[in-house]
């Protein structure tokens, strides 16, 4: 019965989808993030139902016949440059098989729907809806896992993600560290009361779901991105103390088990993993500096890795050792070359440039409003992958190149409202940004209203920035 349920709405929405295809948009990503199909049991479970609804999504946005294919940006052209360089890799690499061109056609994949989304996302509400799919999705599992963690008395390890780009614990320990931010700054700025409660709830579990898979990682990568929005908040000393207090109570509520595989992060010179990633990234180097412009192909560190290891182990020359680069940039640097790298790393910036400008602008424009919201938001997010990535193999993770994508509409979005703020719709019979509010969230006041809004009133003691009422 579940599976038939869940075939009919995924087929119930292919018509809306090609009719409207940010809509597909929305249906891809819940499909990627939250992976119902994997909540199935039977004939649903193993169908491409992604690959259903983007194709008739892209098909749709054919026929509407677009002024635009994407932003054109430079960062737009960096990804297409970067899909070009890692494809020509590919291409002289030594034995390319058919799992590497998988990969690579993933990549492309990845690339193509961040392309995509820069196209069909043009107004402040698709941007919000996108945000919640992608926060809901993902703290779904980040919920789950919380309350099975709390059930079973923080015993059990998760071993596994759910699949996908979540397929082990380090990769959904990243993804959920990631949502934290989304799910922080959604729930502050959220006027329904129960929506906002459900949202602030998510947070606590979705870190416990971080904390249950074992990932140090996962575990910096969290601390970075709530550790960015304490600091771009207004109260920066109280936020501080209570996550103080916060973390006192977590290290004395947490498994000695976990306690004591967190402690080895300090001991990276002589504890064996940390050592071994370490050792790792000398071999990515090497690799880099013998193949410096294209690598030695995706997906052939492994392949490579002997050739570049002054003393192999019996384990890796058998190729039952644990063989990884443990870190994106080394990853993307050995496989791909220092082109590929370098569009990577300015991909990167160019992100947390654009938080910054539009962050500084609308400083001087606003008290508070959604922009300084969501800039603080995406700039945790896209912090604890940056973090995340030091440790991991996430060169092509799904949801920092979909989150480039976002952050590019953000930032354009942003500062075209910021130019002429005249130029956007009334909003429940106002328009402009608040100044001041009474409710206060994470030691910024968020945008929101009181009781007498609802009737086209600003609540008592509200402000309109630099505009007034029609």
């Amino acid at each position: 019965m579940r599976d038939l349920i869940f075939s009919l709405l995924v087929l119930g929405m292919v018509p809306v989808c090609f009719r409207r295809p940010f809509m597909g948009l929305v249906m891809f990503s819940w499909l990627a993030y939250m992976r119902p199909q994997d909540l199935t049991w039977g004939f649903a479970r193993f169908q491409r139902w992604s690959y259903l609804i983007a194709m008739v999504t892209f098909i749709g946005f054919i026929r509407s016949r677009p002024k635009r294919w994407f932003v054109p940006n430079w960062r737009s052209y960096a990804m297409i440059a970067m899909a070009i360089v890692v494809g020509i890799s590919v291409a002289v690499s030594e034995r390319p098989d058919k799992e590497q061109f998988t990969k690579y056609l993933e990549f492309v994949k990845i690339i193509v729907i961040t392309l995509f989304t820069t196209a069909v996302v043009v107004r402040r509400e698709q941007l919000r809806m996108l945000v919640w799919i992608i926060a809901l999705s993902l703290g779904f599992y980040g919920i789950k896992s919380g309350v099975w963690g709390i059930m079973t008395g923080l015993g059990t390890p998760i071993i596994r993600g759910p699949g996908g780009m979540m397929e082990d614990n380090n990769a959904l320990a990243l993804a959920l560290a990631m949502t934290v931010p989304l799910l922080v700054v959604l729930g502050l700025t959220e006027r329904r009361a129960l929506v906002r409660r459900a949202f602030l709830l998510a947070v606590p579990l979705t870190c416990l779901t971080v904390v249950l898979t074992h990932s140090r990682g996962g575990f910096l990568s969290l601390g970075g991105a709530l550790a960015v929005l304490a600091w771009r908040s207004r109260n920066r000393v109280a936020v501080f103390s209570a996550a103080a207090v916060v973390g006192l109570v977590a290290v004395v509520l947490a498994p000695s088990d976990y306690k004591e595989r967190i402690s080895t992060i300090t001991e990276y010179e002589t504890e064996g993993s940390a050592a071994g990633r370490i050792y790792a990234w000398g071999i990515g180097f090497r690799m880099t500096a013998a193949n410096p412009v294209l690598g030695v192909g995706l997906d052939k560190f492994r392949q490579h890795y002997v050739e570049f290891d002054p003393n192999p182990t019996a384990a890796k020359l058998s190729g039952h050792g644990v063989i990884e680069a443990h870190n994106s940039y080394v990853e993307i640097m050995a496989e791909s070359g220092l082109v590929a790298f370098g569009l990577y790393m300015s991909l990167l910036f160019g992100c947390f440039s654009m938080l910054w400008v539009v962050r500084s602008k609308a400083k001087r424009h606003y008290h508070t409003s959604w922009i300084l919201s969501y800039a603080d938001m995406f700039e945790a997010s896209m912090a604890a992958f940056v973090i995340g990535g030091t440790f991991l193999n996430r060169a092509h993770f799904d949801l920092a190149y979909h989150l480039m994508a976002i952050i590019l509409v953000f930032g354009k979005m942003a500062m075209r409202e910021m130019e002429d703020p005249l130029a956007y719709p009334l909003r429940d019979g106002v328009r402009g940004e608040l100044v001041t509010i009474q409710r206060r969230a994470f030691g910024r006041v968020a945008p929101g209203f009181g009781r007498g809004f609802g009737k086209g009133q600003p609540a008592a003691g509200l402000l309109l920035h630099g505009d007034r009422r029609r």
